[in-house]
């Protein structure tokens, strides 16, 4: 079977090095699934979910807040200023983000730049995303 090298890495550290039989991350245009063998390219990512699926069948999730993803011959390089393993979110803090990102869309008072305060509630919502998979995927959800 065929596979390809993946490195994930953000602004601090390298979250993921290994080889993946099919890769599927958040492209801005929607979600894409590259295989080895797929036609190099460099693409901007969406906040979301970067999905490896390993020889053995599993997945793990990643979630990236954005970035670019560069497909090689043999290697698929996914830069992001975040990036963390999807079961490393913590839900009842990205539920409580939310909510008040939301708050202060609602409340223009606030001060808050409107496209900041947008920005930041789709990040979060991908976050919750990721994490609605992640549990889907163990079965718990």
């Amino acid at each position: 079977m065929s596979t390809i090298h993946i490195d994930i890495v953000s602004a601090e550290h390298e979250i993921f090095s290994g080889e993946a039989e099919m890769v599927f991350a958040p492209a801005l245009l929607g979600e894409m699934g590259i295989a080895p063998g797929h036609t190099p390219l460099v693409t901007q990512l969406a906040p979301g979910e970067v999905r490896v699926k390993h020889v053995d069948g599993k997945e793990e999730g990643f979630y990236v807040s954005g970035g670019l993803l560069e497909v090689q011959p043999k290697v698929i390089t996914v830069l992001s200023d975040t990036a963390m393993r999807a079961e490393d979110l913590d839900e009842a803090a990205v539920l409580k983000a939310k909510e008040e990102a939301e708050r202060q869309l609602h409340d223009r008072e606030a001060g808050m730049d409107y496209a900041t305060a947008l920005a930041e509630n789709a990040e979060l919502a991908a976050q919750l995303q990721a994490i609605q998979r992640l549990r889907k995927r163990a079965g718990r959800g």
